[in-house]
């Protein structure tokens, strides 16, 4: 884990979670994610995904985790009151605090504040950012390798992941009619959102299929994407589709760092190989596409 720590100093990551914590202190308002990018001299463009591959978690449920310590830290003082603790720490009432030692920790700030060791236990463990929790590594194959810009024809769609399919059906029909599905060369995905962090319901994914061609005058929602040109990290993932972040996460945490190559703003993308319905999950393929400089 002290590679780990190393890379998120780099990476500036040390100094986001510093300040969000003097934050939560101070009791001043959160800053966004492009205030906390530039606290780690990051791009904007892929720093929550950055973010979130160095940590283990969102900066969202790092505040959450940071909250809960210094709660735990106040519950530890003689005479506390789980009431005055809750309010201090930013919690709207003490049910809302009980609710989070629940949810994370399995107890009740009471008990924590008359078990030491338990309390001490806890400590420790929300002391550091949760990646760091995590049992090893995988060694990874990755190839840098030079895409020349093609266009895809995307449909953006909220929804769970296992919904995806429904969206990649309405581009496919759409290309039937223009007769096109013979001429079908790629299947991509865009994520938006993690669907690890977010609701189902708010979950935010492009689908998109390339052919070949530039496609013209698109009926709404479709709409027209140009992807590749430049330089990639590329990453073979075998397996369920839905590991693609964790995948992604991996070469963003293993590889990146000491690879001499720094992330580009240009969209990060997985190009499909199989198709779900045809292959077993623990067999699918798919490239993750990462642009690097």
């Amino acid at each position: 884990m002290r590679r780990i720590a190393q890379v998120r100093q780099r990476h500036g990551i040390d100094r986001v979670i510093a300040h969000l914590q003097a934050c939560l202190r101070a009791g001043d308002p959160l800053p966004d994610l492009e205030a906390l990018a530039a606290i780690a001299h990051q791009s904007p463009f892929h720093f929550h995904r950055l973010y979130r591959a160095l940590t283990g978690e969102t900066p969202g449920r790092t505040v959450a985790r940071l909250r809960l310590l210094q709660a735990l830290q106040l519950l530890g003082q003689a005479d506390s009151r789980v009431t005055e603790v809750a309010l201090n720490v930013g919690y709207e009432s003490p049910q809302a605090l009980a609710r989070a030692c629940r949810q994370a920790l399995d107890t009740t700030p009471s008990s924590l504040r008359e078990n030491a060791g338990l309390r001490s236990h806890w400590q420790q463990r929300l002391a550091l950012p949760a990646g760091d929790h995590a049992d090893g590594t995988v060694p990874l194959q990755v190839t840098v390798t030079t895409l020349d810009p093609f266009d895809v024809v995307a449909l953006r769609t909220q929804g769970a992941f296992d919904d995806l399919d429904q969206a990649f059906g309405e581009i496919f029909t759409w290309a039937a009619e223009q007769g096109w599905v013979e001429q079908l060369q790629q299947l991509i995905g865009i994520a938006r959102t993690d669907h690890r962090d977010a609701p189902a319901q708010e979950c935010v994914f492009d689908c998109a299929m390339g052919f070949g061609c530039t496609p013209q005058a698109l009926p709404t929602p479709l709409r027209a994407l140009t992807l590749g040109g430049g330089s990639y990290a590329v990453l073979r993932h075998v397996g369920s589709y839905a590991g693609l972040e964790a995948a992604t996460d991996a070469l963003l945490r293993d590889w990146l760092p000491d690879s001499g190559h720094t992330l580009r703003d240009a969209e990060l993308y997985y190009h499909y190989l199989d198709d779900p319905e045809q292959v077993p999950d623990a067999i699918l393929r798919a490239d993750i596409c990462v642009p690097v400089g």
